[in-house]
């Protein structure tokens, strides 16, 4: 057993656990991308089944005695659900072609069929995530808690709280280029964003971790890094473009499956409590704010530059 700087009790078998959650997610992410009618049944039949054959009898009741017993997690599940039905209905709006910009391939052709006002659906539905997790943490920062147990979890609260907060507004603030998805014309139809970057990716991932870790800290090894590498892998080497599309459907899984074992991530075998030391805490953060700020800087550097108007125009493509 190896207690580290993040996480305490890591062990062989948790590291092993990590990548069976890692690979599970992406390969059901595959398959909910392959056919209309697969994820019609793992966000629409799968949901529809799941309260009354398992979670309402068994695991996620306030009698329960589970973690997953509270409304947030009903309500959590059933959003990220909704992102993925969203998604879908922009991914099969139409099949009409109209030209195509130099982002495209002879498999991405955008599809204009899509009406502007379904197109902002994406931009608020992210930004009301973040938005969410930045109220939270602000939350945690007022608990002035030190090591107690608040809403089943151990809260440490300090300055690190505020630091991501900022973070994630500065997020918010680079979402940029939405009038510019599309549906590739591939098997897949995927929906594809092209101005949202690697360094925008990688800025969230790092300010969604430090938001897991001080937040839902004894989670984090998985429903923090598990999660987040599970849709940034598909984004960088399986299908480039569609990442709000790969975090929405991860994510939905990962809600499904907590509510269905929720034992799972406290579970003294296979559980991996956070250190609480306020020194890595601080680091997380710092890091996260760092990211973001500098993609803020970058990102109205561009605007300004090139003289865009991030509400309308794609800023990088």
């Amino acid at each position: 057993m190896y207690d580290g700087f993040l996480f305490h009790g890591l062990t062989w078998e948790t590291l092993l656990a990590w990548c069976g959650v890692t690979l599970g997610l992406i390969v059901l992410n595959e398959l909910a991308r392959s056919h209309k009618w697969i994820a019609l049944s793992l966000f629409v039949v799968l949901p529809l089944i799941l309260p009354f054959a398992l979670w309402i009898p068994y695991t996620a009741t306030p009698g329960s005695g589970a973690s997953t017993g509270t409304w947030f997690h009903w309500v959590k599940v059933y959003s990220a659900i909704a992102g993925c039905l969203g998604f879908l209905i922009i991914r099969y709006w139409g099949t009409g072609k109209k030209g195509c910009n130099n982002n495209c391939n002879i498999n991405d052709t955008p599809n204009r069929k899509i009406p502007k006002a379904l197109l902002l659906f994406p931009p608020f539905i992210l930004s009301i995530n973040i938005l969410e997790a930045c109220i939270r943490d602000f939350q945690v920062y007022g608990f002035h808690a030190h090591g107690q147990i608040i809403d089943g979890v151990v809260m440490m609260s300090g300055p690190w709280n505020i630091m991501n907060g900022i973070a994630g507004i500065l997020n918010i603030l680079t979402i940029s280029g939405f009038l510019g998805i599309y549906v590739s014309q591939d098997k897949s139809r995927d929906m594809i964003w092209p101005d949202m970057k690697w360094f925008w990716i990688i800025a969230y991932d790092l300010w969604n971790f430090a938001y897991v870790y001080n937040c839902v800290s004894d989670h984090a090894f998985y429903a923090g890094a598990a999660l987040l590498v599970s849709c940034t892998i598909p984004a960088f080497f399986i299908k480039k473009g569609a990442w709000l599309q790969h975090r929405a459907q991860t994510l939905a899984f990962w809600m499904m499956f907590t509510m269905s074992v929720p034992t799972f991530v406290d579970s003294p075998r296979l559980g991996v409590p956070s250190s609480h030391d306020p020194r890595a805490l601080f680091t997380v953060s710092a890091i996260a704010l760092a990211a973001n700020l500098a993609v803020f800087i970058y990102h109205f550097y561009k605007i300004r530059k090139n003289h865009r108007n991030p509400l309308k125009d794609e800023i990088y493509v």
